[in-house]
């Protein structure tokens, strides 16, 4: 580390949303560039700086700064230049130099404390005094806020965070309760906020941090996927982690269940706690899931089995038992479910029960949880289909969605795709939603993953009991043809999976044996950079090619297969670093969580189509739709030429990558392999060693996911009070 120490000459570039900076210092030994996060700086003041020299290949010797003091400048020329700067609204380069020539060297004092006299310099009344002011008062707030936050190791881009979010509140609510910003700020955790609570000497024993570390414990299960916490655990964890003592964590509950902040649920098995949102989501859908199924629903008014067979006819299709079972209670039930694997029928069915509707003439309307399955979805059946999202007009700014009871759909029926993916708060707010009189039918592969969100819905609403379930076993003839569909039903079924011969050109499934890691590696970069592109006619770039790993550490793990993939597939591209990221102009990224204001959410994919080393700013296009991000919002995007299964999960690709081995042994499930196995349309291999694949197919441990959603439906069905009380 070295240290400079200087005054700005020059601001050559500031970004306001982000605080990156480039300006020119004075030094005793001259003037050098400086680069880094910065507060609103102007030219005059006086910067003491750590940090290194790098060389960048465009800008040449830059200063890269990692911690800054600054004070206002000490001499009249300088307090001259900062006032004339553009910085402060309402002084320029005149006025600054009439308020210097009256106050001199207590310009500062005089803004700070009697800014009444500025009156008496030429050109400022009353109404340029008060934009002076708030614009003083602003530029003050939030350059203090940065330097208080670096002084207790906060960066400058958490403090725009906090600035952003609060404010001339902010130092009100670091004093107040430091916890509030790991509720309320996106990248500030709880560990981040203790930081500050614990620095700025709130007691380790504080009822607040027990508080805050409770609901951090229960923001954190909903993230892997737990509708609700059990307490014994909840307990334990502040006990053994925060090391709060028993009765300060009882205390800590029974304040955050008498404000309703928390839920606290007795059951049979224990005391289940809950976010409030997520326990009236698991009510209301179980309420609004018997309603359905309690609703007459009027039959067509014509003879479905001749419209059946038209439609044969017309496609030249012979629907087997099942699909004509599932086509009827389509149009005779108020909400339906049909599962099965791929090549089974599902798209076939949502095809005919669609031609069916619009002849009768009725509504139906189409949607799936992702923009690539509603995508689909709309190229296999010729209608258009829309995320979930948009179906429920999602208003990003108030934060909700426009489609709700007061305001609800407009069709006779709706059909859903892919329902393995719908968490349970899009199935609350889709059930929100549905007029009386629409019919639902839920499409989707039981066997899949759960969604990422909390919940493992389409597992419960199975289970249940409550809804007619059509389970479609059979694989048609076309199908019947596929490796990837047969093999995908025989992992299913925990049987051996079935090689294609050898040497043959024309399968679309193939495993490698090779057990040495880095031998993988070198195997799944050289299948990427050249054999897959020259077989399926794409680019090596192209989001039709997949990687998709069963863990995100080890040679052949996510993190280092996109570091490695990067490297080969794309190495001369614009790029910059941020931190230990890099971004280059046509990398393959994901979008990490979901952002409503932008319209783009977990899982995700697009390509860098622009790029900006100097604001450190990218343009992604998701599938034709070009999406801006500023350096502050790059940690919601990262590589994804490979990624993992759960991410895969809802796209297809023309051909997929697999590296399985031992070193995966935690990863090494049936319904995880299944996932990543049916996400190939043309082409799937496996790379790795039979015994990691003989494992991934045996292993058929249930994924347990804290949720009361089947019992609630079951106690609703038996008339029942819930088996349970209220805290």
């Amino acid at each position: 580390m070295e240290q400079l120490e200087g005054t700005i000459e020059q601001v050559v570039y500031y970004n306001p949303d982000n605080g990156y900076s480039v300006f020119k210092l004075e030094t005793e030994t001259g003037e050098v560039t400086v680069v880094g996060i910065f507060p609103p700086l102007s030219p005059g003041e006086h910067l003491k700086l750590t940090g290194h020299f790098e060389v960048n290949q465009k800008f040449g010797r830059q200063f890269q700064m990692e911690t800054f003091s600054l004070a206002l400048p000490h001499s009249t020329i300088g307090l001259e230049r900062f006032l004339a700067s553009g910085l402060i609204k309402g002084i320029g380069p005149v006025l600054a130099r009439r308020i210097i020539k009256k106050f001199g060297v207590d310009t500062a004092r005089i803004l700070d404390e009697q800014p009444e006299k500025l009156t008496i310099v030429p050109g400022i009344g009353q109404k340029k005094l008060a934009e002076i002011l708030t614009s003083w008062q602003e530029h003050r707030e939030i350059k203090d806020l940065i330097i208080f936050l670096q002084e207790h190791g906060i960066s400058t881009t958490m403090a725009y965070k906090i600035y952003r979010t609060y404010g001339a509140s902010s130092f009100d609510v670091l004093k107040r309760n430091p916890y509030q910003l790991c509720l309320e700020i996106w990248g500030i955790g709880f560990k981040t906020a203790d930081q500050i609570a614990l620095k700025l000497g709130l007691p380790e024993d504080s009822l607040d941090r027990v508080k805050a570390f409770v609901l951090y414990l229960l923001e954190k299960d909903n993230d892997e996927g737990h509708v609700y916490s059990e307490q014994a655990e909840v307990i334990r964890r502040c006990q053994e982690e925060l090391g709060a003592e028993a009765g300060r964590v009882e205390a800590a509950l029974a304040a955050l269940v008498n404000d309703r902040s928390i839920i606290a649920k007795e059951t049979p098995s224990g005391i289940h706690l809950y976010r409030p949102f997520f326990y009236q989501a698991e009510e209301e859908v179980a309420r609004r899931i018997i309603s359905l199924t309690g609703r007459d629903c009027p039959p067509p008014d014509f003879d479905l089995d001749r419209k059946i067979e038209e439609i044969e006819k017309k496609s030249g299709l012979v629907f087997s038992p099942l699909q004509k079972k599932a086509i009827k209670s389509s149009l005779q039930k108020r909400i339906l479910i049909i599962t099965g694997g791929p090549g089974t029928g599902k798209t076939t069915i949502i095809r005919a029960v669609v031609d069916i509707f619009e002849s009768w003439p009725k509504k139906v309307l189409l949607a799936a949880p992702t923009g690539r399955a509603a995508k689909r979805l709309s190229e296999a059946t010729g209608r258009e289909a829309k995320t979930i999202h948009r179906l429920l007009e999602y208003q990003p700014h108030e934060g909700r969605f426009k489609r709700g009871p007061g305001h609800p759909l407009r069709a006779e029926a709706l059909i859903v795709d892919e329902v393995s993916m719908i968490d349970l708060p899009l199935m609350y707010h889709l059930l929100q939603a549905l007029p009386p009189e629409m019919r639902l039918i839920l499409v989707g592969d039981q066997d899949q993953l759960p969604p990422v969100g909390p919940g493992h819905l389409l597992r419960d609403l199975i289970g249940s009991g409550a809804i007619e379930v059509i389970r479609l076993n059979e694989i048609f003839r076309q199908a019947k043809e596929s490796l990837i569909v047969v093999n995908a039903h025989r992992v299913n079924e925990g049987q051996p999976i079935i090689y294609p011969p050898h040497g043959d050109p024309n399968s679309d499934f193939y495993f490698i044996h090779q057990e040495n890691e880095e031998k993988v590696l070198n195997l799944i970069l050289k299948l990427c950079r050249f054999s897959l592109p020259k077989k399926l006619g794409l680019s090596p770039l192209s989001t039709q090619i997949q990687v998709i790993s069963p863990m995100y550490r080890g040679l052949a793990g996510v993190d280092h297969l996109n570091i490695e993939l990067q490297k080969a597939l794309n190495p001369d591209s614009a790029s910059f670093k941020l931190g230990s990221k890099e971004f280059r102009s046509r990398d393959k990224v994901m979008q990490t969580r979901n952002n409503y204001e932008k319209e783009v959410f977990n899982g995700d994919l697009g390509t860098i189509v622009q790029i900006d080393p100097k604001k450190l700013s990218l343009l992604v296009d998701f599938d034709g739709r070009l999406v801006s991000y500023e350096k502050d919002e790059l940690a919601e995007i990262v590589l994804a030429y490979a990624i993992s299964v759960h991410k895969a999960q809802g796209n297809e690709y023309q051909a997929v990558v697999m590296p399985l081995l031992i070193q995966h042994y935690i990863m090494l499930q049936k319904n995880l392999f299944y996932t990543a196995l049916t996400r190939a349309r043309k082409l799937s291999v496996i790379i790795g060693s039979y015994r990691a694949l003989h494992i991934a197919i045996k292993n058929d441990r249930p994924v347990n996911r804290n949720s009361d959603l089947k019992d609630n439906i079951q106690n609703l069905m038996k008339n029942e009070l819930p088996n349970f009380r209220l805290y």
